[in-house]
């Protein structure tokens, strides 16, 4: 069991460094008017979504894993566990919230300006937080 939440933790983290830094790129496209640089954006937006949404997918199965399997967070007094995955399906659906940003810019129908996208890459270090004290601190 140890393994699998090692392997748990790595893949975590990982799929954040991806959630963390995506966002920061849209925040640059939002600023950038020339098309070389917007392209060279783009593509490193690409490559990194689906290298994160690769990431995502073991991340999300050993979790799975760990609860399902091992029993972790199952049982009285384990409410932690229930807001930790509501967590885990609003990042799942920040990442495909991303998709669909990119996509806006792909296609130049961007609407939003940097600012909002300032505001928007801080999403996931808010629900990191909340993920890491639900986890350690077992609140409820």
């Amino acid at each position: 069991m140890l393994w699998i939440k090692a392997l748990h933790v790595l893949f975590v983290i990982s799929w954040f460094a991806g959630l963390f830094y995506l966002p920061r790129i849209l925040v640059n496209l939002a600023m950038e008017n020339d098309a070389t640089t917007t392209e060279r954006l783009l593509l490193m937006a690409r490559k990194l979504y689906r290298f994160s949404t690769i990431l995502m997918v073991p991340a999300v199965l050993l979790g799975g894993y760990l609860w399902l399997g091992y029993g972790i967070g199952k049982g009285p007094g384990n409410g932690w566990m229930h807001a930790k995955l509501l967590c885990v399906i609003l990042l799942i659906g920040y990442h495909h919230a991303c998709s669909r940003l990119l996509k806006k810019f792909e296609q130049g129908r961007n609407q939003r300006s940097h600012v909002w996208f300032r505001w928007f890459n801080e999403v996931p270090v808010v629900l990191l937080l909340i993920v890491l004290i639900l986890v350690i601190v077992k609140p409820f």
